[in-house]
């Protein structure tokens, strides 16, 4: 931290006197943008790896830029390069399917990526198909849409179940998440739990302990057995006796057949039986009886950047490559990604780094010049709209939920985070300056990210 304050010391002694920053750092700008951010950085004693870019839209002028070639981390400032992409490629109306087949007493069900499929949807499907068909022999679930592996290069081997690192499949369902509500039971009794959906695909073992008191107090767990793979859950901790129902959100194992047999107690639950569930790589089989349509595509891209919703950007990143012979996959789909911010966005992407569409994974590395020149390609392109749109403002029930919202000007960006990193990237819409295009990194940090975040805020706000 001591070497980063004295560069910052010099860099605004050099820009004072016009003299050339020190080898090895770049910063580069308007003057007094630069004296301005590079004292907010430095009065704010933080360390860690600082990568920023500010341009004006207007005349492509660079307002500030410290580091900004630098290759790091992005978290889900990824989803800035996946969703531009998806609009690109799929188009702003794109639908994803779910379709249902007959062939004789067996039904196929057939996943078309669609990362919005809730439980409501499937028992709409139920629903239709009731009068259709008494029994079923065999549902047999098809996943030919896209390659059979959930989970990206480069996620962590202990990300665990939490919701984020969900498995991504083409046949999904609730976002391959189960819902804990926990509410308290009788003192020194198991806690209240109850699952959405009611399925018996998982199975749970309450350990945990309703309390009136705070003495060696636990804070309520969830886990399931990642490791061995399994839909089994422990339920262990403490619930305060006073308190209201929490929900708690976890990833399952084989969404494929998750989606399948909550398909299955739907169809039963109105009356047709269903034998046997079996996966088929044939395809589908007779002819098709129902289908659900998911929303446009602007809906689901602007779910996933307001949610960082990591599975949406997975399943995007694999829609794109996806053909009628071949299914779509990662390599593929991220080969596309990279053709079209070299191609369209004219990026030099020699250097950059995509394992992943959501930016879970630590193999992605960008730098804060390249979300900038992307931000400024769709800024001027035909797409701006629908793009901007996508993005996040200060309020929202985002990660911005309690960030920018007291600010007389207009801004909108993604938020990225991973362990030791923090980022933000997006639009300002200076009254001084006109719209601007910003990208702020921080990588390599100890700690929790809040005083980061107030660092970027900070930044851009003085803008």
């Amino acid at each position: 931290m001591l070497k980063f304050k004295i560069f910052l010391i010099l860099l605004i002694t050099f820009n004072f006197f016009c003299t050339p920053p020190p080898i090895g750092f770049e910063n580069s700008g308007n003057s007094s943008i630069i004296n301005k951010i590079n004292r907010i950085i430095l009065d704010s004693g933080l360390d860690a790896s600082f990568s920023i870019k500010v341009l004006e839209l207007t005349n492509g002028n660079t307002l500030y830029s410290l580091n900004s070639k630098k290759l790091l981390m992005p978290a889900s400032n990824n989803k800035i390069y996946t969703c531009a992409a998806a609009i690109h490629y799929l188009g702003r109306g794109y639908q994803f399917e779910t379709n249902i087949f007959k062939k004789d007493n067996n039904l196929y069900i057939v996943g078309g990526g669609d990362p919005d499929l809730t439980i409501g949807d499937l028992d709409s499907l139920a629903s239709a198909i009731k009068n259709k068909i008494s029994k079923v022999d065999t549902l047999f679930i098809v996943e030919n849409f896209m390659d059979s592996l959930n989970y990206g290069n480069g996620w962590m081997w202990d990300e665990g179940s939490w919701s984020y690192a969900a498995p991504v499949g083409p046949l999904t369902v609730n976002k391959n998440c189960v819902d804990f509500y926990i509410a308290p039971g009788d003192e020194d009794k198991p806690v209240k739990v109850k699952t959405f959906p009611k399925t018996d695909f998982i199975k749970y073992i309450n350990q945990s302990k309703t309390k009136n008191d705070t003495v060696g107090f636990k804070k309520i767990k969830i886990e399931r057995d990642w490791p061995e793979r399994t839909n089994s859950f422990i339920i262990s901790g403490n619930v305060s006796d006073t308190a209201s129902v929490d929900t708690f959100q976890r990833n399952i194992f084989d969404p494929g057949l998750f989606t399948a047999t909550v398909f299955k107690e739907q169809l039963e639950n109105k009356g047709v039986f269903v034998k046997n569930i079996f996966r088929t790589k044939k395809g589908s089989s007779g002819s098709l009886i129902v289908k659900h349509k998911s929303d446009s595509l602007l809906f689901s891209a602007k779910n996933m950047m307001y949610e960082s919703y990591n599975l949406a950007a997975e399943l995007f990143t694999k829609a794109v490559s996806s053909e009628d012979t071949l299914p779509g996959n990662w390599p593929s789909g991220l080969k596309l990604i990279k053709s079209f911010l070299a191609d369209s966005a004219k990026i030099d992407t020699s250097k950059l780094k995509l394992a992943d569409g959501s930016g879970v994974s630590r193999y992605t590395l960008t730098s804060t010049e390249q979300i900038v020149e992307l931000l400024s390609y769709m800024y001027n392109s035909k797409y701006s709209d629908d793009f901007l749109l996508t993005f996040p403002y200060g309020g929202t029930k985002t990660s911005l939920k309690k960030r920018l919202i007291k600010t007389d000007i207009h801004i909108i960006a993604k938020t990225g985070h991973l362990s030791g990193t923090s980022n933000l990237s997006g639009y300002i819409f200076s009254k001084k300056h006109g719209p601007l295009a910003f990208s702020i990194f921080m990588n390599g940090f100890i700690g929790k990210p809040k005083c980061y975040q107030n660092l970027q805020d900070k930044i851009i706000t003085s803008l």
